[in-house]
C-alpha cells in the first residue's frame, strides 16, 4: 500500500469532486449572476436608485454562504476520519491511553459542525431576505 499521506489526499481529493458533482461549484453564486443582469434592467427602466449595489451584496453573501457549505461538509469528513481513527487506536493498536485525546478532539469537532450548521441556517435567512422580490 502507498503512503498514508498519499492515500487521504486521494479520497479527501475524491470527496471535494464528488462534493462538487453533487452541489455545483458556485451554484447559487451563478444563479444570482443570471439574476442580477435583470435587476439592473428594471431598475434603470423606474429610477435609478442603488439596486445594483444591493445585488452584488446578494451575490457576495452568496458566496460566503457557498464557502460556510463546503467548512460544513468538510466538518462531516472530519468527523467521518476522527470515528475511523479512533476505532483504530481502541480496537486495532490497543493504545487505549489516547482513545480520551481522540475523543475530546471528536468532540471538539463535532460541536464545530453543530455551530457551522446553525450559522449556515442563519446566513440563508440573510440571503433570502436579500433577494430582491419576485
Amino acid at each position: 500500500m502507498g503512503d498514508p499521506r498519499n492515500v487521504a489526499h486521494a479520497k479527501k481529493v475524491s470527496q471535494e469532486k464528488h462534493h462538487k458533482a453533487k452541489h455545483g461549484p458556485d451554484k447559487k453564486v451563478q444563479a444570482a449572476q443570471e439574476k442580477q443582469p435583470a435587476v439592473e434592467q428594471s431598475s434603470a427602466a423606474t429610477t435609478e436608485t442603488p439596486k445594483p449595489a444591493d445585488a452584488a451584496k446578494l451575490e457576495k453573501s452568496l458566496a460566503v454562504l457557498a464557502k460556510l457549505k463546503e467548512l460544513e461538509f468538510h466538518s462531516r469528513a472530519n468527523i467521518e476520519k476522527l470515528a475511523e481513527l479512533s476505532l483504530t487506536i481502541e480496537d486495532e493498536l490497543k493504545q487505549k491511553a489516547l482513545v480520551g485525546s481522540i475523543g475530546d478532539v471528536y468532540s471538539a469537532q463535532e460541536a464545530f459542525h453543530s455551530k457551522i450548521a446553525a450559522l449556515i441556517e442563519a446566513y440563508q435567512a440573510e440571503c433570502d431576505r436579500l433577494k430582491p422580490p419576485a
